[in-house]
């Protein structure tokens, strides 16, 4: 017999809450489908929590005043903080809000209307279930039981005081209109005239300190620049005095607005640039004519040569004697003794010349030592000019930082000084930058409760909250409801689904015909029987179809198992032999010792079976019932006791034999077993059986207890003919249909299944 492959050892680890849908458009209108009720019911109870509020909440009344923040005033404070700079009017405006929150203004307001003594103000209406809520709250905070906080020190009227001031606070609102330079000052009170009264108190408030402010710190201004006025004057004298002390001392002499050492400096560099002209112009003459010599070139010409009336009366006899050589020995030979004694005169001439050139040499040689000499001396006072220069320049160096700081200091004197004019000025008529450009007046109708905001926002918090809880729910769910998962989760084939089926009334059925017995029935027992076009029935056909395509035996040994108790195993067990029983020979074996359900079903009135059977050698077909409906023959479990040692009795050999006589009489046996997870039976007998059929319960079993239990029992899955989901609510599995599995068009096979017609 061949296994097939174990398919979830080869899974992956991860628990199956990752195999759930992923949030598809269709995933979401299947969860929205199947949480609808959780979400609308969070908005129904919100939404009454939303309409109890606005009953009993008390009306209130907002009255808004508007201040200008008007920045071409003049601001005396700004010019005296920041000389040439520009404030940042956003952190301004900003600032002036949080002028208006401060406790400074509210206290004000507070001391103008007397709002501590005024029992409409502090007694105001509240909303009593916000008022239940704050006083559950501040009963939970520890200070109330420990007599804490700091209103425990004051005194009963300084208490009363800045209790109007938090009311205050906690009432007004302050808001910047856009962009703009307005202020818009908004207050709520339970009444139209005290929310106007208060707005206004505050307002003027804020103008009143915005000119106490302004005041104060042009008063505090001038006296402190009367001090720093003083200090400056006199720091001033200091800095021109010690400028003029450092020039007598350092000598630093000025002529035409320059220093004279840089005045003989600039002289000097321009007599170097012509000594060294001049000196390059010598070099370059004498070794012009050294090089004449040295070559001992009689052709080449210097300007003193030239100018020289010795070299050129020489020259002329020079050419002379060669005139007269050269015809000569044309006419009588160069052997002639008169051109020998002309060439003789040539050399004597041409030695002459030479002469002459060397003292030519050495005056160019006398010209260039005395244009190098000067050129050595003006450098030497140039560098000695350039030494007095760098002295004069660092020295100036401190010149001008003395100059920089008297300056500086005349500078702040005179500008401190004119400050302190205007600042004196400015304190006989403080001006401020702000002013009301619209009064509070008596609201003509209220502005709390705002009805439509308040449900509104309880229907969204209700959606939130039961999209929440509905969220929670849905990834909560961690139960077979698709085939889908039955194949993703478990790597087993997808047997089909079976119909929860509500248990009727019980019928009548003949027991031993000799005593004229009668015992019932439950019609779930033998519902396959009765409606063969049902789906129940189609999906007891595919795991028949399963055996016979998987096993190949001509008698075939089919276990049925599920993972936890109460998951209809041994209904589908006595349905599925009644099924094989109507076209074969089949028999059923109860083999649950622990919890005989088929036995329950099909064989209450039985006195013997499978115990008999292995304990006290009865022959089975004494023991076997027939099912006068089916012609189905079934073995019961008859216990009459407690059987401790059920899987050693299932692995006996009396059990082996049991079965084997079976294949000789029957082609299909069916064998109820026990449930994985509680007892080890099902394991015990595992390697007798040829297939097995895995019975899930849906929506009531965790996929992970089946794939956990289906792992440990290797032998039972690998001979897994496929798995049955069990007790399908067949009006909740419309919920879970995804767009293009074969759930999904459930409704079009309605005409092939008649589970309501015999």
């Amino acid at each position: 017999m061949n296994q097939r492959p174990v398919f979830l050892a080869n899974q992956d680890d991860e628990l199956p809450e990752q195999n759930a849908p992923g949030l598809d458009f269709d995933n979401l209108i299947a969860v929205a489908r199947r949480q609808w009720r959780v979400v609308a019911l969070s908005v129904v109870i919100f939404l009454l929590l939303g309409i109890c509020y606005v009953l009993t909440a008390v009306p209130r009344y907002t009255a808004k005043t508007s201040v200008l923040i008007d920045r071409g005033n003049s601001q005396v404070v700004e010019q005296l903080s920041t000389i040439g700079g520009v404030l940042d009017d956003e952190a301004s405006v900003l600032s002036q809000v949080e002028l208006l929150k401060s406790e400074t203004i509210g206290l004000s307001a507070v001391d103008r209307l007397k709002l501590q003594d005024n029992p409409e103000f502090m007694e105001g209406g509240r909303n009593p279930l916000l008022a239940a809520v704050s006083y559950v709250v501040s009963t939970l905070n520890p200070k109330h039981w420990l007599g804490g906080g700091d209103e425990a020190l004051l005194d009963p009227a300084e208490a009363k005081r800045r209790e109007a001031l938090s009311r205050i606070l906690d009432d007004m609102e302050v808001a910047r209109v856009g962009r703009s330079y307005v202020l818009e000052i908004s207050f709520t009170a339970t009444s139209p005239q005290l929310a106007a009264s208060v707005a206004r108190a505050i307002s003027d408030a804020y103008l009143t300190d915005k000119l106490n402010a302004k005041y104060d710190a042009t008063r505090r201004a001038g006296a402190w620049l009367q001090e720093r006025i003083e200090e400056l004057r006199q720091r001033s004298l200091e800095s021109d005095l010690a400028v003029q002390k450092f020039r007598a001392a350092n000598g630093l002499v000025v002529a035409n607005d320059k220093l004279v050492s840089d005045q003989q400096l600039t002289e000097l560099n321009s007599a170097l640039i012509v000594a060294r002209a001049d000196t390059a112009r010598a070099q370059a003459r004498f070794d012009r004519i050294r090089s004449i010599i040295a070559s001992g070139q009689t052709d080449a010409i210097v300007t003193d040569a030239l100018d020289s009336s010795v070299i050129n009366t020489l020259r002329e006899k020079y050419l002379d004697a060669s005139k007269r050589e050269s015809e000569i020995s044309k006419r009588l030979g160069e052997g002639h003794i008169q051109a020998i004694r002309l060439r003789q005169e040539m050399a004597e001439y041409n030695r002459l010349m030479f002469d002459e050139l060397r003292r030519i040499a050495e005056s160019y040689q006398s010209e260039l030592e005395v244009a190098q000499s000067r050129e050595r001396q003006i450098t030497q006072g140039v560098e000695n000019a350039t030494n007095v220069s760098v002295n004069a320049s660092e020295t100036q160096v401190q010149l001008r930082e003395l100059e920089r700081s008297a300056e500086t200091y005349k500078n702040l004197y005179q500008t401190f000084l004119q400050r302190y004019q205007e600042a004196v000025q400015q304190q006989s008529f403080p001006v401020t930058e702000a002013r009301v450009i619209s009064r509070a007046v008596p609201p003509n109708r209220p502005s709390e409760p705002r009805v439509p905001l308040v449900l509104a926002l309880c229907i969204v918090l209700g959606g939130a909250v039961g999209g929440g809880a509905a969220a929670f729910r849905e990834f909560r769910d961690r139960f077979f409801r698709t085939g889908e998962q039955v194949r993703d989760v478990l790597g087993l084939e997808y047997l089909g689904a079976v119909p929860l089926v509500e248990p009727s009334k019980s019928k009548l059925i003949p027991g031993d015909p000799i005593r004229g017995e009668v015992y019932k029935r439950s019609q779930v027992s033998n519902f396959a029987l009765e409606h063969p076009l049902s789906s129940f029935a189609e999906t007891l056909r595919s795991a028949r179809i399963a055996a016979d395509l998987h096993i190949g035996k001509p008698q075939k040994i089919i276990g049925i198992v599920s993972a936890l108790p109460g998951e209809g195993k041994s209904t589908i067990a006595v349905n599925f032999a009644q099924t094989l029983a109507k076209s074969a020979r089949t028999l059923l074996i109860d083999a649950d010792l622990r919890n005989p359900g088929a036995t329950r079903a099909l064989g209450q009135h039985a006195d013997e079976g499978l115990l008999e059977v292995l304990l006290e050698n009865h022959a089975p077909s004494s023991a076997v019932l027939t099912d006068p409906d089916s012609g189905l023959k079934f073995l019961p479990a008859v216990v009459k006791r407690r059987v401790p040692h059920s899987s050693e009795l299932l692995a006996s050999p009396q059990m082996m034999k049991l079965l084997t006589q079976a294949c000789g009489e029957f082609e299909y046996i069916v064998i109820d077993l026990p449930p994985l997870g509680p007892v080890v039976d099902a394991r015990a007998i595992a390697s007798r059986i040829d297939g097995f059929v895995v019975v899930v319960e849906w929506g009531e079993t965790s996929r992970k207890v089946v794939k956990d239990t289906l792992n440990a029992e290797p032998q039972i899955t690998g001979r897994c003919l496929g798995v049955i989901l069990n007790k399908v609510d067949n009006d909740k599995m419309r919920l879970y249909r995804e767009y293009g599995s074969s759930e999904y068009y459930a409704s079009r096979y309605t005409s092939y299944y008649h589970d309501n017609a015999s």
